[in-house]
């Protein structure tokens, strides 16, 4: 059975952010994911986490007000690329998470790809130890985002062929992105190392949409997926009112698997 995960920045929201770990233990997740945990210190959500399993953290992404979406694709940013990779898997490894997904930020063009290869087989060697993900943006919800398509994602994932480098597939996106999620599920299964659902059209309680999120879970416990399954959606409520899914999936799994 697939291991899952909440994305503590997106779920729990009811209660301040080092609050949360908890609530998920409670739901019944396995783990926690958080977009940019950067804003309090290891020791505190060390605490926090008492023990919980951390899914992924993403690369801090600069300035967000500002437009800032990380820099990993940026012309001329490879400096500030750097530190901040290796800020996050400092803290990726105080924190125990094993993926890192690695923001390109907004670029376009011959060069941003360049960078972003570069930048990415130089952190791929710097932790040759953690996961690394790359994760397509729908343009809509993130404009001028460098990677905006998982074909995209696939053959740089593939040209560079790193043991720790894959596709984080988030359904939301897969779907916003390319209009059948299965379709792109299908494509490039077999290059993702992090999994995150949501529902389909309203980025709601995952479920709907078409995507058969039973099957995806039969499925990658039939592959031996070493990965999370993140819930990363907006809840249509107070998060604890919306978690029937999980406990209908975890039901299910049980039964296939058993």
């Amino acid at each position: 059975m697939p291991l899952f995960a909440a994305n503590v920045t997106m779920l729990f929201t009811e209660v301040p952010m080092l609050a949360r770990p908890d609530l998920a233990r409670e739901a019944g997740f396995d783990g926690v994911e958080v977009l940019f945990p950067y804003d309090n210190p290891a020791k505190d959500w060390q605490a926090a986490l008492a023990g919980m399993p951390v899914a992924l953290i993403n690369t801090h992404p600069g300035d967000w007000a500002a437009g800032e979406r990380g820099f990993a694709a940026v012309p001329g940013m490879e400096g500030v690329f750097r530190s901040g990779f290796l800020r996050a898997a400092e803290l990726a490894s105080q924190l125990g998470a094993g993926r890192v997904h690695v923001m390109a930020g907004v670029a376009r063009g011959p060069q941003a790809e360049a960078t972003y290869v570069e930048n990415l087989s130089w952190a791929a060697g710097q932790a040759p130890d953690l996961q690394l993900t790359v994760e397509p943006l729908n343009p809509d919800d993130m404009p001028g985002y460098f990677l905006n398509d998982f074909d995209q994602a696939a053959r740089i994932v593939d040209d560079l062929a790193l043991p720790n480098l894959g596709i984080q597939f988030d359904l939301w996106h897969a779907a916003r992105i390319h209009g059948n999620a299965d379709d792109v599920w299908a494509r490039h299964k077999g290059r993702v190392n992090h999994v995150q659902i949501a529902g389909f059209p309203g980025r709601n309680e995952p479920g709907g949409g078409g995507f058969d999120l039973t099957g995806l879970c039969a499925e990658l416990d039939r592959t031996g997926y070493s990965g999370w399954v993140s819930a990363e959606y907006i809840p249509a409520r107070a998060t604890v009112h919306g978690l029937m899914w999980l406990s209908a999936l975890k039901g299910r799994a049980r039964l296939i698997g058993a």
